[in-house]
């Protein structure tokens, strides 16, 4: 990944302090929470966040265990900044780096889950699969991957608030998720068991919660 195919949060306009309180719109304590619940952290576990942002999905995480080992990893300096001072003593590690080099970070095959959220949305659809086959070198066996994105507008209403983040994002990178096409894309990288398991209608466009396992 290149300065070139990361777009920053919130898009090309946004300021990063204006990140947290325009997530607050997404209904965030709701799907973060639902990500949360399927990402089933566990005492030892080891956990990357891949796009972390400003640290929220990382805090919960840590907040719901504790022990768990929880990294979160981002390109955008300034965002971690923020949730180097939204956290200073919370136990989280926080790491730059993109999404598609993870094993610069966590050595293969050792993280027992993976997450992420509202990432992406925002990559051409190369470096989308790059990142997903990044994650799936990153996690052992049997580990899961749990994802929080824009995913399939399914109603007329949804369709029209996406163009919000169109606006922010470009239609080119957001569009595949529009579509639908996520998951099998996360499928062709070689996860199994992916499944659609919740859709939230939000201000902006409906989330998805994908699940999914390496085999």
């Amino acid at each position: 990944m290149t300065e070139q195919t990361f777009t920053p949060a919130l898009g090309r306009v946004a300021l990063p302090r204006l990140y947290d309180a325009v997530i607050a719109l997404t209904r965030e304590r709701l799907w973060r929470s639902m990500v949360a619940m399927h990402a089933a952290v566990r005492a030892g576990d080891l956990v990357v966040d891949v796009g972390c942002g400003t640290g929220s999905l990382a805090l919960l995480l840590h907040g719901v265990e504790p022990s768990a080992r929880i990294i979160g990893v981002d390109p955008d300096p300034k965002v971690l900044a923020a949730a180097e001072r939204k956290a200073e003593a919370a136990g989280v590690e926080w790491r730059t780096g993109m999404g598609d080099a993870l094993t610069d970070i966590v050595d293969a095959g050792t993280a027992d889950t993976v997450v992420s959220s509202l990432v992406l949305h925002q990559c051409p659809v190369p470096m989308k699969r790059a990142i997903l086959a990044s994650m799936l070198e990153t996690l052992r066996p049997g580990g899961r991957l749990v994802i929080a994105d824009f995913g399939l507008q399914r109603t007329r209403p949804m369709r029209l608030a996406f163009r919000l983040v169109q606006l922010a994002d470009g239609r080119e990178d957001t569009q595949f998720n529009a579509d639908g096409r996520l998951p099998g894309l996360i499928s062709e990288v070689g996860f199994v068991q992916v499944r659609e398991t919740a859709a939230v209608p939000t201000v902006n466009g409906s989330i998805s919660i994908y699940t999914a396992r390496r085999g």
